[in-house]
């Protein structure tokens, strides 16, 4: 998942056409995916430092 948003991510920052809200959305995903990434890290022994959860 990681992957497919970073090469999103480039296209969409490279369109100046792109909305706020689409921006946004991305953001999220991102959000998501960086949280996923730092769970394996950590399950795989990596130490990662504790990050605040943000709950809306």
């Amino acid at each position: 998942m990681a992957v497919a948003l970073l090469g999103h991510a480039r296209v969409m920052l490279n369109d100046r056409r792109v909305s706020s809200g689409e921006l946004r959305f991305l953001g999220e995903r991102l959000t998501e995916a960086l949280r996923d990434v730092l769970r394996v890290a950590g399950s795989r022994g990596a130490e990662v430092p504790a990050v605040a959860e943000d709950h809306r």
